[in-house]
Formats: structure tokens, sequence, C-alpha cells
């Protein structure tokens, strides 16, 4: 049997009030006695009411709910960033529906419908790496405020709020040239990756700045940035004539796996191979050696863009002007680049 939902209809007709007074009690309201509130809050709690913040929200063109999209609810960093989200969020009084998109394109066009249909007041997204096309996400923005944090796109005219990644990259490729460092190797995404092409610029920057030559042999791209193809593409690394003396991973867990090779052929880390990644993880304290890496404070990131976004939903100027925030990374020097080579 199908339980009955309580509704205010319901409690006015209990009390004998009308569905307007039953409403102004329940939130307080200075007009209403004390006695008729504490009726009323009395039979809201012995019938189980709970109000419909979605009917509220359309009469008030305020729902107070973010929604969130990211690529991967369970990943470390992203765990990090919502938990700055949720806190930020609750302590401005909104809530948040919290959805991922499997870093599936279709998916992701959908979790942003779903929000919609949800009345959200605004939506903070990481956006899918393979996000090619941005045509559905460019008729969210015209709906509702939306913010980009840590996976974003300069083709998106929003607000976005993301690590300062190619000044990350290039302090960490610069610490290796520092301790002698001269055949830099990358492993990178593909171009579509926003956050991989910005650590490459920074890689690059690097290397010029300090007179160091590009050497494409070295440079290797790949599309899924992963502990696996860490291991592989040290491999293919290792079997080149000229082979790197330092091997920068844009994450940890390819990173991770490059020193996972390098232990395997007793190649010793850091004399002959250093090895840097990025994001700071679990994994990087787990491996030996410890991973030197790029330290991304998560909850900062997520708390910035609530606010930033909060700021956008209670701005009513039409040309409200969007923002670049960068949030500065911190290198954290570890054993696997200790040492300079003597």
């Amino acid at each position: 049997m199908k339980k009955e939902t309580t509704t205010l209809k319901r409690l006015a007709q209990e009390l004998g009030l009308s569905i307007s007074t039953v409403s102004r009690a329940l939130n307080d309201h200075p007009d209403i006695s004390l006695s008729t509130k504490e009726r009323v809050k009395q039979l809201a709690t012995q019938l189980n009411y709970v109000p419909n913040i979605f009917a509220k929200g359309f009469r008030k063109h305020k729902t107070n709910i973010i929604g969130v999209v990211v690529p991967n609810i369970t990943h470390y960093f992203t765990t990090t960033m919502i938990r700055g989200i949720l806190e930020e969020a609750s302590l401005k009084g909104y809530r948040v529906i919290i959805s991922e998109s499997n870093n599936d394109a279709t998916k992701q066009t959908e979790m942003l419908q779903t929000m919609l249909q949800f009345d959200v007041d605004g939506i903070l997204m990481s956006m899918s790496k393979v996000t090619r096309n941005v045509d559905d996400i460019l008729k969210v923005v015209s709906n509702v405020p939306l913010i980009l944090f840590d996976k974003a796109s300069n083709k998106i005219p929003c607000s976005q709020v993301v690590i300062d990644e190619e000044e990350s990259a290039y302090n960490a490729v610069e610490h290796l040239i520092n301790i002698g460092k001269r055949r830099i190797a990358i492993i990178k995404e593909s171009e579509y990756s926003y956050n991989s092409q910005r650590r490459y610029a920074g890689y690059l920057r690097a290397l010029k700045e300090h007179n160091i030559p590009i050497d494409e042999k070295i440079i290797i791209t790949v599309e899924d940035i992963s502990l696996r193809q860490g291991r592989r593409m040290a491999n293919l690394l290792l079997s080149i004539k000229n082979k790197p003396d330092a091997i920068f991973a844009i994450t940890d867990s390819a990173a991770v796996g490059v020193i996972q090779t390098l232990k395997k052929f007793n190649i010793k880390i850091p004399e002959e191979i250093a090895v840097v990644g990025f994001s700071n993880s679990r994994l990087s304290t787990i491996i030996e050696p410890n991973l030197t890496t790029t330290d991304q404070p998560g909850e900062h990131i997520g708390a910035t863009a609530v606010k930033y976004l909060i700021d956008e939903i209670n701005n009513e100027n039409d040309t409200f002007q969007s923002k670049h925030i960068e949030i500065k990374g911190t290198l954290i020097i570890r054993d696997s680049t200790f040492k300079s080579i003597k």
C-alpha cells in the first residue's frame, strides 16, 4: 500500500486552518501566535511532514541548491574538492546535489539536464576529459550560473577555478633541471585534455628558459594517463637509445607506474632517472621511493568555486564578468628526485 505524503493542505485540514497560516507558522512568521505555531509544528512532527523544497523554490524563484557534476566521484583528488564544496555550501546555507559523468560526454549532458530539472540555483562542473562538443554546456550557461573547476575549457565563457597548471609544471621541471637533469621526458594526455595541455606548456617553458633542447622522442602522449600506462610508457622510454635522465608524468598514477618499471629493471632512482608526478595523491607516499609531486589544495579549490558561484547566483547584473581563478600548487620534494647526479 502506497504511503500518503503529508502536505500543507493535509495539515491545514487537520487543524482547521488555512494553508497560508500553516505555512507561515512553520516558517516562524511573526504574525502567527506562539500557540498556533506550537500546534502546527506538533502535528507536522507527528505526521512526519517534510517541506517540498522544490515547490518552495518555485514560489521564491530560488531553491538554495547547487548542482555538482564530476567525472569520477571516487577519485581521491575529486573527493577532497567535494569536501570543500560541501563544507562551504553548508556555511552559506546551500544544499548540494552531486552526480558523476564517468568521463562520458553523453552522460555529462544528461546530468546537466537533470540539474536543470531539479531547478538548481547554479552548477559546478569538472568536465569529462572526452568532451569535444561544448554546445550543450553553452546552453546551460544561458540558463543558470555555471562555474568550471579543476577540469575546465577556454571554449566556455564562464568563471573557472583551477590549479595553476602551467606554473606548477614549470616548477616541477625546473626542479629536475636544478638537480642536474637535462634529458627530461614527459608523459601527458591527448591534446583534448585542458589540464594536460597546461602542464605540457609549463614543461616546454622550463626547457626553453633553461636552453634545453626539446626532443619529440621523449614526449609521450597517451589517452589514458593511468598507472598501467605509466608502466608501459616507462618501458618505451627505456627502449630508446639515448634514455631520459628524468621523467615528468602529469599524474601521480602514471608516475607510480614509471617507478614500478624502473625498479623492475634495477634502475637507481633518482641517480639514474628521477621521477616527478602531479597531484600529491595517497599513492605518492606509498610507493618507494616516495614520489616528488605537486600538491593540489582540493578543499580550497572546491570552497573557492562555491564562493564564486554563490556570488554569481546572487548577482542581478546581466553583464557579470567571468573570472579565471588560479589556485597555487606546491611542489613537494621527496626521494624520487632528492639526489643530484655527481
